[in-house]
């Protein structure tokens, strides 16, 4: 399936730039191939999202569609003619010469995923892109830019594919440098990637660098089984915790446990005295951690710096079905759910946490054509994640997601081959090449 995302006002009209792979370069699931960004050929897209045409940078020359997919609502598309680059003759024997200070300041600026594929052009620039110089320029640059990462298996070899939301394009990144084990996306920061899974019978945690594909496991936590886990990423210490919460299952009274890349070790700390837990989603932002709980009502939330739970009585809203915590910028945290019977009279609804006021105040809701077109059964489930005031919807029978920009408002459809399968994990993913696992 052809990647496109597209985007709307809270109005409901969407304006949308896909991609298709170029020359059929997919494999034979219709995805992209490793690290190759999904190009334009102008071929028909089947997708609800309509027909895709040929790229143009000039606004002027947009051409404007108006299609009405079975089941949704009338949208309007703009496609865009094809952009001509003139060859450029370059001298190999003066660009081979290129100092060394020169070529990192050149490299850095390009897109991660392209510098992942200049690994293979010759053996300097492989060295070069694993150099500490590199690596020094590389961390003074801005970032890339959020992207989000899928991670499945098909049927048992790993699979990750990332879509860059500012290129507006999905990137294969091989992953068959992890190990063969039975294991789950926990979440990403910072550039890094953890898992959690079983080698057998023994429960271990795996955090891992997809773009210089390193990888290492971490040490066996105190009590060594299924946790809820969350890693966090600071990279002006060049470090990262991961923190391990109850057990997965909510029938054990864990200890808190804290791993800290720098001691190489957990710690344990207090038992988190909620009986009872809404869900198994965390948010982190501010230095705290968040879950929902039905005993005691609202939120446990885990200070960092402290190693202690509070109790925080912030009410859900009424009549929520299900609910997730999104972390924002800042000491923003975001409460996502569904409000109504489980009827067609539902609407997902945003609320933000006042922390003076300890109340959910509602910030946003969703269309009700996006909400038709996401969730087409009243009782279908449907996952949530956010980064950086951004939360991405997604659910188990579509093929596609949908973007919610908070600050910007802007509703946008992201569809592609890799939220196809019916065991995907989604997670937000900041792609860095200076980003360490030890």
């Amino acid at each position: 399936m052809d990647g496109s995302a597209g985007e709307s006002s809270e109005s409901g009209s969407i304006v949308s730039s896909s991609q298709s792979s170029k020359n059929g370069a997919h494999d034979d699931n219709g995805c992209p191939r490793q690290v190759s960004p999904v190009r334009i050929d102008g071929s028909r897209n089947t997708s609800p999202m309509g027909r895709v045409g040929l790229r143009n940078t000039s606004p002027s020359r947009q051409k404007v569609i108006k299609t009405k997919p079975r089941g949704l609502d009338e949208e309007t598309i703009a496609t865009f003619g094809k952009v001509v680059h003139p060859d450029v003759q370059m001298e190999d024997n003066i660009w081979a010469m290129l100092p060394e200070d020169l070529l990192n300041e050149i490299l850095v600026r390009v897109p991660p995923f392209m510098i992942f594929r200049l690994r293979s052009v010759c053996k300097r620039w492989n060295s070069i892109l694993q150099d500490s110089s590199f690596l020094k320029f590389h961390s003074q640059v801005p970032s890339h830019g959020p992207c989000l990462l899928t991670f499945w298996k098909n049927p048992h070899t790993p699979q990750c594919s990332v879509f860059s939301l500012p290129l507006k394009a999905w990137y294969r990144i091989p992953f068959t440098f992890l190990p063969q084990w039975a294991f789950w996306l926990v979440g990403s920061s910072g550039g890094l990637v953890c898992f959690s899974g079983l080698d057998g019978l023994t429960f271990k945690t795996v955090v891992c660098n997809p773009l210089t594909q390193t990888w290492r496991t971490l040490p066996s936590m105190h009590y060594n089984q299924q946790r809820q886990l969350i890693m966090v990423v600071d990279r002006i210490d060049r470090s990262f915790k991961v923190i391990a919460t109850g057990d997965i299952y909510g029938d054990k009274s864990l200890p808190t446990e804290v791993y800290d890349s720098k001691l190489d070790r957990w710690s344990l700390h207090q038992i988190m005295p909620a009986v009872n837990l809404c869900s198994s989603k965390m948010a982190y932002c501010d230095s705290r951690l968040y879950l929902e709980a039905l005993s005691p009502l609202g939120l446990m939330m885990y200070r960092l710096d402290t190693g202690y739970w509070e109790h925080i009585p912030a009410k859900f809203p009424r009549s929520l079905l299900d609910g997730y915590l999104v972390a924002g910028t800042q000491k923003r945290l975001f409460l996502v759910g569904r409000i109504g019977l489980y009827s067609t009279l539902q609407s997902m609804r945003i609320w933000e946490l006042d922390h003076a006021k300890i109340t959910w105040v509602e910030i946003s809701r969703m269309p009700p054509k996006y909400f038709r077109a996401l969730l087409r059964l009243s009782a279908e489930r449907f996952e949530c994640v956010g980064q950086d005031n951004l939360i991405c919807f997604t659910s188990w029978n579509q093929g596609k997601g949908l973007l919610y920009d908070v600050d910007k408002k802007v509703w946008s459809w992201i569809a592609g081959c890799a939220l196809q399968s019916y065991n995907c994990q989604v997670c937000f993913y900041e792609p860095r090449f200076d980003a360490y696992i030890y």
